[in-house]
């Protein structure tokens, strides 16, 4: 099976303190530790799980800069087979769309049997994957937290929905699927296996290798536009209920009365 997944580079908001710029469109970057996307990274591993069961090739995509090279290799070392960076100025301050018509031009220069996106990206707007599979119209399942092959033309999916409960679907292939964290444990990157990787060549493809016209993506295509970064003014504390589970019950319904939440 031949599994393509988009992976990003983002802030690790683990290891920074983020804050607003001072112009109030972005985060201030300039000392930021940088790592793979944490939904991209549980996609990866359930990608390498898959070809461990029924046999392929994993390739791991990128749109971004240079720096994007480093999340590449650090999935190639995780077990991906190949890695492949798009990047072009022109690909600069996409929105959404641009970036899944970016991941759509290189889908096409492949053959995948199976594409995975992370289920939240793009400043947490979780639209690529979706977007993505639209305009490829291929079938399509987000939050997905199982993934189990049938044979080569069928998956079983299960999905995260409300209440802690799993939605389980049939879905052809070629398809995409937006992976949700805890479907799997992605594995340890050891230094030996970054340095195996270190000088594989990564190909890099621009928008003219794609097809893509400079205005078809990028700033000069996005249809939506950042316009302000803040920090929400802090509000009242929140009032904490104590006692049993039948009490607290009691007391919510009470106080949503007195608020008017409930008549």
């Amino acid at each position: 099976m031949e599994i393509l997944v988009c992976v990003k580079r983002v802030p690790d908001t683990a290891e920074n303190e983020i804050s607003v710029s001072s112009a109030g469109n972005d985060i201030e970057r300039g000392d930021l530790v940088y790592s793979v996307n944490e939904w991209d990274n549980y996609a990866v591993e359930e990608a390498i799980q898959i070809v461990d069961r029924v046999g392929g090739n994993v390739t791991v995509v990128a749109v971004g800069d240079d720096e994007s090279e480093e999340i590449l290799r650090r999935e190639m070392a995780m077990g991906a087979n190949d890695g492949l960076l798009l990047k072009d100025g022109a690909f600069d301050g996409s929105d959404g769309k641009g970036t899944a018509s970016i991941l759509k031009a290189a889908v096409g220069k492949g053959k995948y049997d199976l594409i995975l996106t992370g289920a939240q990206a793009e400043a947490g707007a979780a639209q690529v994957g979706g977007m993505l599979a639209a305009m490829l119209d291929y079938p399509y399942a987000s939050l997905v937290n199982k993934v189990e092959v049938i044979d080569d033309k069928k998956l079983k999916v299960g999905r995260e929905i409300e209440g802690g409960n799993q939605e389980i679907n049939e879905i052809e292939l070629p398809c995409v699927l937006s992976i949700q964290t805890g479907i799997n444990e992605p594995r340890y990157v050891g230094i030996r296996g970054i340095r195996k990787v270190a000088s594989v060549e990564i190909p890099v493809m621009g928008a003219s290798d794609l097809g893509l016209g400079a205005d078809s993506v990028g700033a000069a295509g996005a249809k939506v536009k950042r316009v302000d970064y803040f920090v929400p003014e802090m509000g009242a504390g929140a009032e904490m209920l104590e006692g049993s589970t039948e009490e607290i019950i009691d007391k919510l319904v009470e106080l949503l009365k007195a608020k008017g939440g409930l008549k």
